[in-house]
């Protein structure tokens, strides 16, 4: 199968996305004065239903957790890195981490500043992608995606004794960890779970045979999809308990998805949640920009796929978090409206989420009519 194939719609949902919302704002985070140069193309039909949660910087892959009883987020920082826009997804080229936080939704978010810059990281070569964060005895983990010397995407850990950092980096990356996006669910019994990868820029395509190989090589349509994977943490949180495995999301009969069937399958952007003792298994659809998820009865799966959480957002990417506060469950995305719809310039936001009596989760459209 062809990469064009794969991801046949990137460019027209790219287009889609950049007429949901109404013109942005006249905020220039990180000094980009071009911020709002896009946003003639933007409709005047919708406007975004909530308001970035800061606008000194852009932000974007927000994972929150509430630590200490207090709500941080750790975000990736986008800047204008000034390379050219491509699929593969280069011109993201974040360099360093921001920690935000609040006491709840609604309330005064606080920057914390860096927690921790690439040129600390020694074995990092570029591309500081979506982070996330746990804690255990005391320390918290910063995980993190980037690309180390030979450009190979590897996830590193950090550490600290402040969820708000500084974080002070491992030498060397977890081993045995590729791709993007990891992400760390410690469930009741105290165990600790990272599920990671990314499909097409996040190189997980080349690790079908649990080698790298640089040549792309994805599944052809009829054929199950390229799956996450998932690995159980080691007691120190530094280091990976067993061979990762892959994570299997099926349809209602029980079959995996198929690689064709972009309005479901896996992409990136991994999210665990449980709740009423269920595992709720929510991710990114790629290039169909669906935040999805799958239900499932062990950390480790299988996931049945329910539904769509939050529809396609402006900027072409779709990544969230799901986290519950003072009885209240909440789901933080990122948009472009901030910047007029740039691809690499998004801003985290946060709105509530609904579990229904059954179980299942309302559909979030993030934009209302004018």
């Amino acid at each position: 199968m062809t990469k064009n194939t794969y991801f046949k719609s990137s460019f027209f949902m790219l287009v889609a996305a950049s007429l949901l919302t109404s013109a942005c704002q006249n905020n220039n985070p990180d000094n980009q004065d071009d911020a709002n140069a896009t946003a003639s193309t933007t409709s005047e039909a919708q406007k975004p239903s909530t308001e970035p949660l800061v606008t000194n910087i852009y932000t974007a892959d927000p994972s929150a957790h509430v630590f200490e009883g207090r709500i941080y987020i750790y975000p990736s920082h986008d800047v204008d890195a000034g390379i050219p826009e491509k699929d593969d997804g280069s011109h993201f080229d974040m360099r360093d981490y921001h920690v935000l936080s609040m006491d709840r939704v609604g309330g005064e978010v606080t920057d914390h500043g860096v927690a921790l810059d690439i040129k600390d990281i020694p074995w990092a070569g570029r591309q500081l992608w979506a982070p996330d964060a746990a804690h255990k005895d005391g320390t918290y983990y910063l995980y993190f995606p980037v690309k180390d010397k030979q450009d190979v995407f590897r996830i590193g850990v950090a550490t600290s004794k402040s969820p708000a950092g500084p974080f002070k980096p491992e030498a060397k990356p977890i081993e045995g960890s590729y791709s993007i996006d990891p992400t760390v669910f410690t469930d009741s019994d105290g165990a600790s779970y990272m599920y990671f990868g990314g499909i097409w820029g996040g190189q997980l395509q080349r690790w079908s045979t649990g080698t790298y190989n640089a040549n792309d090589t994805y599944p052809a349509d009829d054929q199950p999809a390229l799956m996450p994977k998932i690995v159980r943490m080691s007691d120190n949180m530094l280091q990976f308990a067993e061979p990762v495995r892959d994570v299997q999301i099926l349809d209602e009969n029980g079959k995996l998805l198929l690689a064709g069937d972009n309005d479901r399958r896996f992409f990136e952007a991994a999210w665990l949640h449980k709740y009423n003792g269920k595992y709720y298994f929510s991710y990114s659809t790629g290039d169909t920009h669906n935040i999805a998820y799958a239900i499932g009865d062990s950390p480790y799966g299988p996931f049945t796929y329910k539904g769509v959480i939050l529809e396609p957002v402006l900027g072409w990417t779709n990544h969230h978090s799901i986290v519950e506060h003072d009885g209240q469950w909440y789901l933080f995305y990122h948009d472009s409206s901030l910047s007029g719809g740039k691809t690499h310039l998004r801003s985290v936001k946060v709105t509530e989420l609904t579990h229904r009596p059954d179980g299942t989760i309302e559909t979030i459209n993030a934009y209302t009519e004018n």
